[in-house]
């Protein structure tokens, strides 16, 4: 697995050293955007931030579409491999370990970086000890990418996987309410989230549909609790 490889990477030899002064630029660089380069929506929080700054850089090296790709693919190793969050994490990272760890992601990637984009990134994450946040810029990258086509996200979270048929009932219900707006391009990201213990949480946009059996329970509770 890719965490596997990691780790046994970074037990061994330092890397070669990167050039960092490409890093520093496109950190700079990316913090003051263009108007045609801006990211199409605002997003919030670390993670948000250098998503942000990401597509603002991908934007003015016309790298957009190997940026989006290379981030789908980061994406979906998190996915399937629980351990990676772990080690980016791990607060005994050294130097040396970081740069190994780019190289490892990078080969993992397998796009095309002909700008050096990514590699100035994921550099710019190390240098700065945020290589934790890599798993909610891949995320919310792919949520710029999808606002800059006109696309809105639905994410649908239940306590156990959805049926595929019940996924494509619920989106085309959305679709049709007033939750999608003006959009009808919808990108369905399906959440399993056992806590919830049964029932539905809707995110369309800014907006939550909380039909979770744990919402309704603590709303019980509260009424309990107030009528004592």
């Amino acid at each position: 697995m890719f965490a596997g490889r990691i780790a046994s990477r970074t037990a061994r030899v330092a890397a070669p050293r990167f050039q960092l002064a490409a890093t520093r630029s496109f950190a700079v660089s990316a913090a003051r955007p263009a108007a045609d380069n801006r990211p199409p929506v605002e997003l919030f929080g670390v993670d948000g931030t250098y998503a942000s700054a990401l597509y603002v850089a991908a934007s003015k090296s016309n790298s957009l579409d190997a940026v989006s790709k290379a981030m789908e693919t980061m994406s979906q190793t998190f996915k399937d491999d629980a351990r990676l969050q772990g080690i980016l994490t791990a607060p005994t990272l050294s130097s040396d370990d970081k740069k190994q760890i780019v190289s490892e992601i990078q080969k993992s990637i397998n796009v095309q970086d002909k700008t050096n984009t990514i590699q100035n990134f994921l550099m710019t994450l190390a240098e700065n000890n945020r290589l934790s946040v890599l798993e909610g810029v891949a995320e919310k990258f792919g949520q710029l990418m999808g606002a800059s086509r006109g696309e809105v996200e639905l994410t649908i979270t239940s306590a156990t996987a959805l049926d595929s048929k019940i996924v494509k009932q619920l989106e085309t219900s959305i679709s049709k309410s007033k939750y999608a707006g003006q959009s009808k391009k919808l990108k369905v990201v399906t959440k399993v989230n056992p806590d919830i213990k049964g029932g539905l949480i809707v995110e369309i946009g800014e907006q939550t549909i909380d039909l979770s059996v744990s919402s309704k329970m603590q709303k019980m509770n509260k009424l309990l609790s107030d009528s004592l």
